[in-house]
C-alpha cells in the first residue's frame, strides 16, 4: 500500500500531518503541487470520491484574492479549473493510502485510518 500526501511544504497543516505520519512511522511519498503539479484526472477522481465542495479551499488566501466574477457560479468544472490553475486552493492535505483519498488533517481520524 502506497501512501501519497499532497500538499504545499510551507501549509501549517501539511507541515503537522507530516509530523504526525514521521511519528507514526508510516512511510508516505509527499507530492508537492506547486513543484510536481496535478494531474487532471487524478483531481477529477478526487472530485468524484470527494466532492469538489470538500476539496476547494473557500477560506484560503488564493480563494479569496479572486475576482467576484471568478467566484460566482461555482459548480463542479469551474472549481475543478480554478484548483488546475492554482492548487494551493485546495484544501490540504490530501491523503491517498490504499487508494482511498482523504482531505484534511485530524490526528483522531488519522489514528483510526492507520491501526
Amino acid at each position: 500500500m502506497t501512501t501519497i500526501l499532497y500538499g504545499i511544504p510551507n501549509c501549517d497543516t501539511v507541515k503537522k500531518a507530516r509530523r504526525w505520519l514521521d511519528d507514526h512511522g508510516v512511510a508516505y511519498r509527499f507530492h508537492d503541487f506547486r513543484k510536481d503539479g496535478l494531474d487532471p484526472a487524478k483531481l477529477q477522481g478526487w472530485i468524484d470520491t470527494l466532492g469538489w465542495e470538500k476539496l476547494l479551499n473557500k477560506s484560503g488566501t488564493t480563494f479569496r484574492k479572486l475576482p467576484d466574477a471568478d467566484k460566482e457560479g461555482l459548480d463542479a468544472d469551474k472549481a475543478k479549473a480554478l484548483m488546475l490553475a492554482q492548487p494551493a486552493m485546495i484544501r490540504r492535505p490530501v491523503l491517498e493510502a490504499g487508494g482511498d483519498p482523504g482531505v484534511g488533517f485530524s490526528a483522531d481520524d488519522w489514528q483510526r485510518r492507520f491501526a
